[in-house]
C-alpha cells in the first residue's frame, strides 16, 4: 500500500458511513481484498478501527499462519484514576505474549506524589512530559534525589523504596512510562508505605517508632497510593545525609546522549554500559523519518517490549515455521516481539515516527540481516537467494540500523 494510497484510506474512514437511498450503508476504510483474494465484510463492521489498522484488514501477502497478537493500545487499559492523577497498565493480562516486561503509564499533577514504595520488580521509567523528584534510599541507607524532566531515564532496583512526585512545568506536573521486568507485574501489588502501617497494629508501631500511640493517631487507615502533597522546595534542601549518595546514579539523561544518525533516522542505545544501575533493563529510543525503516533484524538475547511515543508505522514479525504477521502501530501503542523473532518496523506515516525498544538485559545486543550477508561468503548467500553480487556488494559490512524509504 502506498502512502497516498493510506492517506485516501484515513480520509475515507473519517468521512464515516455513506447511506443510501435504501437506507443500507456503505463501509468506508480499507476492505480485506488483495487482488483477487478476499472479499468485502457483509456483517457487522468499525470503520474506524479498520482505518487505524490497515494492514491488520488487508494484510501483505507475505503474512502466513498464526502468530499471537503482539500489539496492545494503552487506550484499551483500565484507567484508575485518583486525586490529582491516574494510572494504567499493559501486563500479561493485556497481552498475554509479553511474558518477560509488563508497563504502566502515570500522570501526577504538579505537587502530587506517587507515595513511597517499593516492588518486587525493577522499574525503569522514561520521562514522556513535565518534570517530576523522584528519591530513594538504598540497602546501606545511602540516599538519591533527583529532578527529571522529558526524555530522562530512571532505574530502582527490585526492592529499593522510593517516590516520585510531580513538579511545576508547562504541563502541570509530569506524565511517564514505566516498565517492570516481568510481565506478571501488577501496579496494584506494590508495597505502599501507607498500606503497611494501616495493617500493621498500632501498638506495635508505637514500639517500633519510640513514640505513644496517641502520636499515631492521624495515620491513614488505607493506601493513598497517588495523592497531594506539599510542593517540595530546592533539589539541595531535599538531599539527605545518610550514608552518602547512592553509588551509582538511579537516573539518566537519554536525550543528550549522541545518536547514531543515517539519512532516515537516528537510534539512541542505553544499557548498563552507559546507565550502569540499569542492571536489568537495556533501551534504544528510535527515530524514523517519513519512510524510513528500522531494519531487518532480530535479539540474540530476549524479548523485544515496545512503546510508540509519535508517529505511526508497521512491524511484520517473522516466527519460523512459515508464520508471518504484519501489525499496525500508533502513539500509546504497545509491540512485542519473541525472543529472536525477525522483525522491521517501517514508518507509514507523514510525520517521525519515534518508539522505545526495551529488553530484559543489561545489554542491547541486535543481529542485522543485512550485515550477516555481508560477511557471509558471498558465494554461499548468492547460493541460498539467488541474486546478484551487485546487491551483495553493497550491503554494508556495519550495521546501519535505520535505513532509507
Amino acid at each position: 500500500m502506498t502512502l497516498i494510497s493510506r492517506r485516501h484510506t484515513l480520509a475515507a474512514a473519517a468521512a464515516g458511513l455513506v447511506s443510501t437511498a435504501a437506507g443500507a450503508q456503505t463501509p468506508s476504510g480499507p476492505a480485506p481484498v488483495r487482488g483477487k483474494d478476499g472479499a468485502d465484510i457483509l456483517g457487522p463492521r468499525n470503520p474506524a478501527r479498520q482505518a487505524e489498522e490497515p494492514f491488520t484488514t488487508r494484510p501483505p501477502k507475505t503474512d502466513h499462519g498464526t502468530m499471537p497478537n503482539l500489539k496492545w493500545s494503552f487506550t484499551d487499559s483500565h484507567m484508575r484514576l485518583e486525586e490529582g492523577g491516574w494510572a494504567r497498565q499493559t501486563t500479561i493480562r493485556e497481552l498475554p505474549v509479553s511474558t518477560a516486561m509488563a508497563g504502566v503509564n502515570m500522570r501526577l499533577k504538579a505537587g502530587v506524589a506517587r507515595e513511597m514504595h517499593w516492588h518486587k520488580e525493577a522499574e525503569w521509567s522514561y520521562m514522556l512530559k513535565g518534570r517530576a523528584r523522584i528519591t530513594a534510599v538504598d540497602q546501606a541507607g545511602r540516599t538519591f534525589v533527583d529532578d527529571v524532566g522529558e526524555g530522562d531515564l530512571w532505574y530502582f532496583p527490585s526492592g529499593i523504596p522510593h517516590s516520585i512526585q510531580g513538579l511545576e512545568s508547562e504541563v502541570d506536573g509530569c506524565e511517564f512510562l514505566l516498565v517492570f521486568d516481568d510481565g506478571h507485574f501488577s501496579e496494584d501489588s506494590t508495597f505502599l508505605i501507607t498500606d503497611w502501617l494501616a495493617h500493621t497494629p498500632r501498638d506495635i508501631l508505637a514500639k517500633n517508632f519510640g513514640v505513644p500511640v496517641e502520636a499515631l493517631a492521624r495515620l491513614p487507615e488505607k493506601e493513598l497510593y497517588i495523592f497531594p502533597a506539599p510542593m517540595p522546595g530546592p533539589l539541595a534542601g531535599d538531599r539527605t545525609g545518610g550514608a552518602g549518595p547512592v553509588p551509582e546514579s538511579f537516573s539518566h539523561r537519554m536525550l543528550a546522549q549522541e545518536p547514531i544518525r543515517t539519512k532516515s533516522g537516528s537510534v539512541r542505545i542505553t544499557d548498563s554500559k552507559i546507565f550502569p544501575a540499569s542492571k536489568s533493563i537495556a533501551a534504544a529510543l528510535v527515530e524514523l523519518e517519513p519512510g524510513g525503516l528500522r531494519e531487518l533484524h532480530w535479539h540474540p538475547n530476549g524479548d523485544e517490549w515496545q512503546y510508540y511515543l509519535s508517529g505511526q508505522g508497521r512491524m511484520t514479525v517473522f516466527g519460523s515455521e512459515s508464520k508471518a504477521r504484519t501489525f499496525d502501530y500508533q502513539a500509546g501503542g504497545v509491540g512485542y516481539v519473541p525472543f529472536a523473532m525477525g522483525h522491521y518496523i517501517e514508518n507509514t506515516g507523514s510525520t517521525p515516527l519515534r518508539f522505545l525498544e526495551l529488553f530484559r538485559s543489561p545489554v542491547y545486543a541486535d543481529v542485522s540481516l543485512n550485515q550477516w550477508m555481508a560477511l557471509t561468503p558471498h558465494a554461499l548467500v548468492r547460493a541460498h537467494l539467488n541474486i546478484d553480487e551487485s546487491v551483495l556488494a553493497g550491503l554494508p559490512a556495519g550495521k546501519t540500523p535505520v535505513v532509507p524509504g
